[in-house]
């Protein structure tokens, strides 16, 4: 198979069959070094819901999206064989079954030996990803991007919703010991005591405070190196609305595109196994801004991977 996107001078980028990055459609076993993959589920959503359309439109989309970094100066086409896994069959009634299913998907790829970015969905969906990537590697380190620290407890009885997915993560032991680094995170909470189970388990929370009080660069100058298997979760509500209105739970007060673009270049990942992005609720989304902006995270991602 030849892991290259459609040329957009043999076929409009507005025209053809959507997939990740005009990239073709692969199975599960076949020779490819990242998959691409969508995980349409939204059941596990505390107020806006629209994320389980994300995959869908951010395939759309993706087809403005191109190969070469101009600030890695590579191409990850050229670095990386990449592929569209296409979905995971997840049941839109039951968050139970869906887990399962997402478990028994990214089992199959951690069994394969192979790295993936998933397309949520809502932030819940990363928990049972998690768990298929602590299976194959053990806990890892988790990069967290999110104006949230989703370390809730349980909601109307339920313990798994996309706002408690972090404490589940922390708790199973998916992630190593100080091992979770928090990006964007902002107020407002519920209560102080939102900040005790962090602070217990020795979470790292950095704020957009943190981003913007001294500058940019000095935040940059102070990123930890991430030595060993590292999976990096991008929740795009960790934007300013006005960069990304189409998702569940807006938070005002948010990093721009261009900030998250400069923090994932200077991020020391060597060994970046998985990521995700969600939260992508394209209902709410106006001219594709939050579409745009998760395409360009999934781009720099794949640079990250590229550059290893």
């Amino acid at each position: 198979m030849d892991f290259v996107p459609v040329s957009g001078r043999d076929m409009p980028r507005f025209a053809g069959i959507k997939t990740f990055f005009r990239l073709p459609v692969a199975p599960l076993d076949e020779a490819y070094d990242v998959g691409l993959v969508g995980v349409p589920f939204d059941g596990n959503v505390s107020y806006r819901p629209g994320a389980r359309f994300a995959p869908a439109r951010v395939r759309d989309v993706s087809s403005l999206g191109r190969g070469y970094h101009l600030s890695r100066e590579l191409n990850w086409v050229e670095r990386l064989k990449c592929a569209d896994l296409g979905d995971v069959a997840t049941v839109p009634v039951s968050g139970e079954e869906t887990y399962r299913r997402i478990e028994s998907f990214f089992d199959g790829l951690m069994a394969r030996d192979k790295r993936f970015i998933a397309v949520g969905g809502d932030h819940s969906t990363t928990l049972p990803i998690l768990r298929a990537v602590a299976r194959k590697h053990g806990p890892v380190n988790v990069v967290h991007f999110d104006a949230h620290l989703d370390t809730y407890p349980a909601a109307w009885g339920q313990e798994y919703h996309h706002g408690a997915f972090m404490r589940h993560v922390v708790e199973e032991g998916l992630a190593r010991e100080n091992g979770v680094f928090q990006v964007g995170i902002r107020g407002p909470l519920a209560g102080g005591d939102d900040l005790d189970f962090p602070r217990r388990h020795g979470v790292t929370v950095t704020t957009v405070d943190d981003v913007r009080i001294g500058g940019l660069e000095a935040f940059i100058a102070r990123l930890p190196a991430f030595e060993g298997p590292t999976y990096l979760t991008f929740d795009v509500d960790c934007l300013d609305p006005a960069f990304a209105p189409g998702t569940g739970t807006p938070v005002p007060g948010g990093l721009t595109t261009y900030e998250v673009q400069r923090i994932l270049r200077s991020l020391r990942i060597p060994n970046l196994v998985g990521a995700d992005i969600v939260e992508v609720s394209p209902p709410f989304d106006h001219a594709d801004l939050t579409a745009l902006a998760a395409v360009d995270v999934m781009f720099e991602l794949l640079g990250i991977m590229a550059d290893r």
